[in-house]
C-alpha cells in the first residue's frame, strides 16, 4: 500500500481539502481558524488574538491590525465567542436604558451604538425604562451576570442605579457629568448649551424681545441646560422678556400649553422656543388655530432635528442633534472603560439648521 493512499485506496485529502461529515452524506468545509487568519496575514496567531480581541492598540501595528482583520474578513473567520467569552468571564452584551421609545432620536444612538458594538463583537439591548427617566428596574435577575456594562442615554445616574449594582461599568450619555460617581463610569454628551446659545443669537439678530419658552415638563439636566442658556444668552438684552410654560413631551399637551400662553391678556410673543421638535408642533397647532402665521406673526423654533422638523409647513428651524454619532461615540466609551482605558468625553458639537419657521418680528402696528 503506498503512503499516499488510505485502507480505500483513494487518495488522502491534503490540509487544505479537508472536509468534515454532517449529519447528511453530504461534507462541507472546516471552519477557517485563527492558525489560517496568521498564516494568510503573515504574523502570528498571538497577534491575531490581540487584534480580533481588540487589545491590539500599542502592541500592533495599526497597518498589521487592518491586515489581520482583512485577513479574517476574506477568510471568513469568527471566533468561537462562546468559548472566549467563558475564559474572559464576559457576556459581550451592553444595555442601552432609554427613557422611552416614542422618539427617533433614541433610535438613532441605539443604531450607532449597535454599529460598534458589533465592529468588536458586542451585542446591545435596547431597554425602554418602564418608568421613564424614573428609576429603571433591573430586567434581569441579575444585571451583573447578563451584562457587560451599561448605556443610559438622558437619565440621572441614581435612576440605573438598580441595574448598575455593585460596579457594572456605567457610560451616561446626555446626563449630568456632575453626577457621575468616578469609579468604572464615564459621561458623555452633547454640546446642548451651545445648541440653545445658538438658537438664541439667531432670534435675537432677528429683531425678538418676547420669548414663550415652551419647556418640557420632565425634569432631567438636558433640559435643564437648555432653560439656564436661553436665560443667560438673554440676560444682556434690557428689552427681552422670557415667559416659561410647561408640557408634557406630546403634540396635543404642547397645542394645549402653547394655546393657553398665547391667549393670555399680555402682550403675544413673537417667538416660541420649543424644548423639542414635538413641542413645537404643537406651537404650530395652536398657532393656526389662532389664526396666526408662522413666520410672520410668530416664529417657531425646535430642538433635535427629527423628522417631523421637515414634515411641517413651513418647515422648522431646529437644532440637529447628530444621535447615531453620539451612540457610536458612547459605545466607544463603554469599550474603554471596560479596557481600562480612558474614554473620549468631548462633548460632541450641535448645529442650527435654519428653516422657514423663523423670520425678522412684524413691525408694531
Amino acid at each position: 500500500m503506498s503512503a499516499g493512499r488510505g485502507s480505500t485506496g483513494r487518495p488522502r485529502p491534503t490540509p487544505t481539502e479537508a472536509r468534515v461529515t454532517t449529519g447528511s452524506d453530504e461534507t462541507a468545509p472546516t471552519r477557517p481558524t485563527s492558525r489560517d487568519v496568521a498564516r494568510a496575514a503573515g504574523v502570528s496567531q498571538a497577534a491575531v488574538s490581540l487584534v480580533l480581541g481588540d487589545k491590539w492598540r500599542g502592541r500592533v501595528a495599526e497597518a498589521t491590525a487592518e491586515r489581520v482583520r482583512a485577513a479574517a474578513r476574506d477568510l471568513g473567520y469568527r471566533p468561537n465567542l462562546a468559548a472566549r467569552n467563558l475564559r474572559l468571564g464576559r457576556t459581550r452584551t451592553a444595555l442601552l436604558v432609554v427613557p422611552a421609545l416614542t422618539n427617533e432620536f433614541f433610535a438613532g444612538v441605539y443604531t450607532g451604538a449597535a454599529r460598534v458594538a458589533a465592529e468588536h463583537g458586542f451585542g446591545v439591548v435596547l431597554y425602554p425604562s418602564p418608568e421613564g427617566t424614573g428609576p429603571a428596574r433591573d430586567p434581569f435577575d441579575s444585571a451583573r451576570a447578563a451584562l457587560d456594562g451599561v448605556l443610559a442615554s438622558s437619565m440621572a445616574s441614581d435612576a440605573v442605579a438598580a441595574i448598575r449594582g455593585d460596579g457594572l461599568p456605567l457610560v451616561m450619555l446626555d446626563s449630568d457629568p456632575g453626577e457621575t460617581p468616578a469609579t468604572g463610569t464615564a459621561t458623555v454628551n452633547l454640546d446642548i448649551a451651545d445648541g440653545m446659545r445658538q438658537v438664541t443669537d439667531h432670534l435675537l439678530t432677528l429683531g425678538h424681545r418676547r420669548f414663550l419658552h415652551l419647556a418640557s415638563a420632565v425634569s432631567s439636566w438636558t433640559f435643564d441646560v437648555r432653560a439656564h442658556e436661553l436665560a443667560a444668552r438673554t440676560a444682556h438684552v434690557p428689552s427681552a422678556d422670557i415667559r416659561t410654560v410647561r408640557s408634557a413631551l406630546t403634540v396635543q399637551a404642547a397645542r394645549t400649553a402653547a394655546h393657553a400662553a398665547l391667549t393670555t391678556p399680555r402682550p403675544r410673543p413673537t417667538a416660541i422656543v420649543c424644548d423639542d421638535d414635538k413641542l413645537a408642533t404643537g406651537a404650530y397647532k395652536a398657532a393656526r388655530g389662532l389664526g396666526l402665521r408662522i413666520p410672520e406673526d410668530l416664529s417657531v423654533t425646535g430642538f433635535d432635528d427629527l423628522s417631523l422638523a421637515t414634515a411641517v409647513e413651513p418647515e422648522l428651524t431646529t437644532v440637529r442633534l447628530p444621535a447615531e454619532l453620539f451612540g457610536e461615540r458612547g459605545m466607544a466609551a463603554l469599550l474603554a472603560v471596560l479596557d481600562g482605558r480612558t474614554p473620549e468625553t468631548t462633548a460632541l458639537p450641535v448645529e442650527l439648521v435654519i428653516r422657514g419657521s423663523t423670520a425678522a418680528p412684524a413691525p408694531p402696528s
